[in-house]
């Protein structure tokens, strides 16, 4: 079993380069894999491996960055390591919006339970923060999405919101709602709220008959997609177009096995389609011998 963790943390830091090299150094030493991403604002990353190896990284991160406890913190388990490598990045923001975290809002942290009752309101005006094709696996009953790809646009879209309506927003772990929310303040909007933990603290704290979610959550690692409880999901991952597709997209005449699915299926020439199946090919051949092919993404 691996135990996988999300987390963010806001906090000036410095020497960013010898840091990344040494927690570089250590996920090799205790072979953890996922990533994490340095800014001087904080850290935010996702990182998975054994139960032991993984408890060890999150004390070196907590003793290498000089803090007591994350922002945020989640964790769930997954029967395969839901990541190929580990890497420390360096950025110039945790999320890229062009803006830097002063000061955190925690009053507008909601737990589900309260986030339940705000987002039934009808004078809540209810914000999926994520990209379109993580709105498209899952999201909450009356929710809008911005469709914006690049996070740097979505203020372009945060400042035409209405200032009388209670703004709530959520996302897959919180962080990107930290960013907004921050932003939202400084433009003097006074009610702005998000959901603390994101998606995946509700999915696990809220039971599916009390839950005013509807579908999955995407996430950005192996299994793809999960559901309450944070059980595996159902979505797999198309290796055309690295979208994720569901069970029903899989029926569609678009969709062949490691080449395409219906959301790349017109756009993708047909060089490229004929190079995807050479590439399954070698992968079903590796599978046959009970072997892994270096581009297998499925578990």
């Amino acid at each position: 079993m691996f135990y996988i963790s999300g987390f963010y943390k806001f906090k000036k830091i410095k020497n960013i380069k010898k840091i990344k090299k040494s927690l570089q150094f250590f996920f090799i030493q205790k072979n953890i894999k996922g990533t994490i991403i340095i800014s001087n604002e904080g850290i935010n990353g996702t990182i998975a491996a054994k139960k032991k190896n993984l408890e060890s990284a999150i004390k070196k991160i907590k003793n290498t960055f000089k803090f007591v406890k994350f922002d945020s913190q989640n964790l769930s388990k997954s029967k395969f390591q839901p990541f190929h490598r580990g890497k420390a990045k360096i950025k110039k923001e945790v999320v890229p919006m062009g803006i830097k975290i002063s000061k955190r809002k925690l009053k507008n942290h909601l737990e589900p339970l309260k986030w339940n009752k705000l987002i039934k309101s009808k004078n809540t005006f209810l914000i999926d923060a994520r990209k379109p094709f993580e709105y498209n696996v899952g999201t909450f009953k009356g929710a809008i999405n911005p469709k914006v790809d690049n996070f740097r646009e979505f203020p372009n879209y945060l400042k035409k919101l209405d200032k009388k309506k209670d703004i709530a927003m959520f996302c897959t772990g919180g962080i990107r709602c930290e960013k907004a929310s921050f932003y939202l303040d400084k433009k003097g909007f006074k009610n702005i709220y998000q959901l603390k933990g994101g998606i995946i603290n509700y999915l696990k704290k809220i039971k599916k008959n009390k839950s005013l979610w509807k579908g999955e959550c995407y996430v950005f690692d192996n299994r793809v997609s999960i559901k309450h409880g944070l059980v595996p999901g159902s979505f797999s991952m198309c290796s055309g177009c690295r979208k994720p597709i569901s069970n029903n997209d899989k029926k569609s005449k678009k969709y062949e096995e490691g080449v395409s699915c219906p959301n790349c299926y017109d756009i993708l020439t047909n060089s490229q389609k004929e190079r995807f199946r050479m590439r399954q090919k070698q992968i079903n051949i590796a599978k046959k011998h009970g072997k892994k092919h270096i581009f297998q993404k499925e578990f």
